[in-house]
This record gives C-alpha cells, sequence and structure tokens, in this order.
C-alpha cells in the first residue's frame, strides 16, 4: 500500500530537517531561507515494531521486510497561499495527494533562524496554515455548489449533496476544518471528487530546543491545548537531534547518544507510529523461512482484502486463511507448536484480519 503523509509547516520551523531524520532513502536540502523546498521530496520509511523482530527471532528467516509509509516533505507555506502568493498553488496541490498531514510547528526561540510572523507563536502558526487550506477547500466546495444546484432541484440524490456540501460551507466560514464535521457513508460520497484538503487527518509536531524535550514548554504546551481542542495528537520532540541520531550507523553509537539526553528511543519512532496509527493502519505478518514479513492494511479489512496487497490473485482466489494470533506464535515459539496445541485457526472471506495476525493464505486460480 502506498500510503503517504505529507510534512507541511510554515517555512523555517524544520520541516526538512524532520524529513532528513525520519527517511532512509532521500535526504532534502534544509537551509535558512524561504521555499529551500520547491519540489516535494519522498522518502520510503519502516515502521518500528518489535513484534517483527521477535518473529524472526523465533523463525530465524533469510530476510526480515518491514512495512513502510512514505512521507514527503512540501514546499513552505505562507499567509496567501490559497490565492497563490509564494508557492501556493503547488503546495496546496501537493497536500491534496497525500493520505495524511504532519504539521511541524516552531516551539523554540533563536534568532539566527529567520522568522517572518513575528513572535513565537505556535497557536497563530497553526491558525495561519489552517485558514488557507480552509480558504482553499471554501472555494472547492462553493464551485462544486454551483454545478449541483441545478441538478438538485429535480434529483433526489444531488439534494442530498448540495444539503451536505451547504453544510461543509457553513462549517469553514466558521473557521473549522472539515475532520470536525465526521461525515460518513453517503455523505461523504458529496465531497469525494473534490478531495478537500481539511479533511484530510492531522499529527502535529512541537518542535522544541534541547532542554524542553522531556518537559515540552510554554509553546508546546499551547500546541497541545490546541490540539485536544480538534481532538488531534501533538509529538514533542527535537528535530535537531533527532537528525543526528538518523545519521548514525551503529546502533551502539544511537544508544549512547540516547542515553546521554535520558531517552529510551527516537522521537521518530513516536511520530511513525502515531501517522501509521492516524491513519488508521493496522499490520499482520507472514513468517516462514525465507522471510518474515509485515504488512500493512487498513483497519477492519477481511482477510481476502488483506490477501491482496501480497498479490490481486490472493483476493481473487482466495480459499481460506491460516491465521495464528501474534501472541499465541510468540508463546508456543512455532507455527508447528502453535497449530498442535489448537491455536491455528482456519479463517474464511467474513474474517475480519486483527493487528498482529500471522497469516498463510491458501488460493487457487
Amino acid at each position: 500500500m502506498a500510503l503517504q503523509v505529507g510534512i507541511v509547516g510554515l517555512p523555517n520551523v524544520g520541516k526538512s530537517t524532520l524529513f532528513n531524520a525520519v527517511s532512509n532513502s532521500a535526504k532534502a536540502q534544509a537551509s535558512n531561507y524561504r521555499f529551500c523546498t520547491i519540489e516535494p521530496n519522498v522518502g520510503q520509511v519502516d515502521v518500528p515494531d518489535e513484534r517483527l523482530a521477535k518473529l524472526a527471532e523465533l523463525v530465524q528467516p533469510q530476510r526480515i521486510v518491514p512495512t513502510t509509509i512514505e512521507f514527503v516533505d512540501i514546499a513552505g507555506l505562507v499567509k496567501g497561499a490559497s490565492k497563490g502568493e509564494g508557492l501556493g498553488n503547488k503546495f496546496l496541490a501537493n497536500i491534496r495527494e497525500v493520505d495524511a498531514i504532519v504539521h511541524v510547528i516552531r516551539c523554540f526561540e533563536d534568532e539566527n533562524i529567520l522568522r517572518e510572523e513575528g513572535a513565537i507563536n505556535p497557536v497563530s502558526d497553526k491558525e495561519i496554515i489552517d485558514t488557507e487550506l480552509q480558504l482553499k477547500d471554501l472555494d472547492s466546495v462553493e464551485k462544486k455548489m454551483a454545478r449541483v444546484e441545478k441538478m438538485a432541484k429535480n434529483d433526489p440524490k444531488a439534494k442530498r449533496h448540495l444539503e451536505v456540501l451547504q453544510r461543509c460551507q457553513a462549517h469553514l466560514g466558521e473557521g473549522k476544518n472539515i475532520r470536525g464535521l465526521q461525515l460518513e457513508g453517503e455523505d461523504l460520497e458529496a465531497i469525494a471528487d473534490i478531495f478537500l484538503l481539511t479533511q484530510k487527518p492531522v499529527l502535529y509536531v512541537a518542535n522544541v530546543d534541547e532542554s524542553a524535550i522531556h518537559t515540552g514548554n510554554k509553546y508546546s504546551e499551547a500546541l497541545v491545548k490546541a490540539g485536544e481542542e480538534e481532538g488531534a495528537k501533538v509529538i514533542v520532540m527535537n528535530n535537531s537531534i533527532e537528525a543526528q541520531i538518523s545519521e548514525m550507523e551503529s546502533e551502539e553509537d544511537k544508544a549512547l547518544f540516547l542515553g546521554e539526553y535520558n531517552l529510551e528511543e527516537p522521537g521518530l519512532n513516536r511520530l511513525i507510529r502515531a501517522a501509521y496509527q492516524l491513519l488508521n493502519l493496522i499490520t499482520y505478518f507472514t513468517a516462514g523461512v525465507q522471510e518474515v514479513r509485515a504488512w500493512t492494511i487498513h483497519r477492519g479489512w477481511k482477510a481476502p482484502q488483506a490477501a491482496s496487497v501480497i498479490h490481486t490473485d490472493f483476493e481473487k482466489g482466495f480459499i481460506k486463511a491460516e491465521t495464528i494470533g501474534y501472541n499465541d506464535y510468540v508463546q508456543y515459539g512455532s507455527e508447528a507448536a502453535a497449530r498442535e496445541n489448537g491455536k491455528l485457526r482456519i479463517e474464511g472471506k467474513e474474517y475480519i484480519v486483527a493487528d498482529g495476525d500471522v497469516l498463510h493464505f491458501r488460493f487457487n486460480v
């Protein structure tokens, strides 16, 4: 599944530094001037999962393949982007293409790093981007309303869509994001073709200085409060420290470095896991002597859908899924032992895959 999370924020808040840290496959230029990032950089990121390592320890495969998410470093936004200011049109188009948003916000003081928005104010910074996305969405909603209004006179479905669009228009007009409406089912059909920016799930990163990585500061606290009001999570971290950790090749060096800052793990691990959860994703595993592998699926998927991420033929010719829960697999130490103890289940087409399931699909095409 090629799922993408876009890293966004005002210029010079630490977006590209975070991207450099979070990505193992691409490096973004991080410089102290506006629009350093013009074309979006894309990096594929391993999702940290201790369960994969444990299964590999038991199976001793030839290779281990983690599941991944793609992070996209998008050009910094400025006020007026919804009207094309700066790189506004390109920025907004790039956001439209991602599945979720990680919004990096500056929560530190440093007179050596340029800032055109005045005093440090994370809530105000958040609102600048929110406003630009809302204005762009309002434009999209009103353009569709103009198209639907004529049809709504004689078409009940179009009338229903118009009512949903009117709700969206009023919501955006109040300075609120579409995700707050929590639209479901048929209501989502009304806006499915206009790909609203503020409908996307969001995660905030409070980029703090070194002294605040454990306790946060007044800036990150204000951002956490603002995030709680809209039901969004805030990850507090120092992007520069994370970039340094990511450049270390030795796990021993990383452990020593983390120890110096009294950190149990990189903040990036928390960010990646939070982004994974933000997209409502879960992981299942396949385990054999050739490879132990993690696979990404959406929560609630049935077994044939889950099989399709390995190969579409697995879904087309699905027969059954041999299933062992992760805890059972670890408890008994192998597939054979789990089978002998009655922990291997045969599941059919209606089975909803659980997070951590170890699966083997039977199919015929």
